[in-house]
């Protein structure tokens, strides 16, 4: 999401204040996203390539808390 200040960060929640961009909780969907910039279009600025990373480590601990198999 990005903070009405114009900061980038991750929000599992969905719940701060801001621009918010969906990804859906998949390493395949991250990968298509990261291919495609789609993060940089829909936040409207550019997304550092440290901010997938950041993504990809917060949906590998969600996938391992729920108990699911990796992709």
């Amino acid at each position: 999401m990005k903070t009405p200040d114009g900061m980038l960060k991750v929000d599992p929640s969905g719940r701060q204040p801001g621009r918010g961009a969906y990804v859906c909780v998949s390493e395949t969907c991250l990968a298509a996203a990261r291919q495609k910039d789609a993060l940089s279009k829909a936040l409207r600025t550019r997304v550092d390539p440290s901010l997938y990373e950041e993504l990809l480590h917060a949906i590998r601990k969600a996938k391992t808390e729920e108990g699911r198999p990796d992709e």
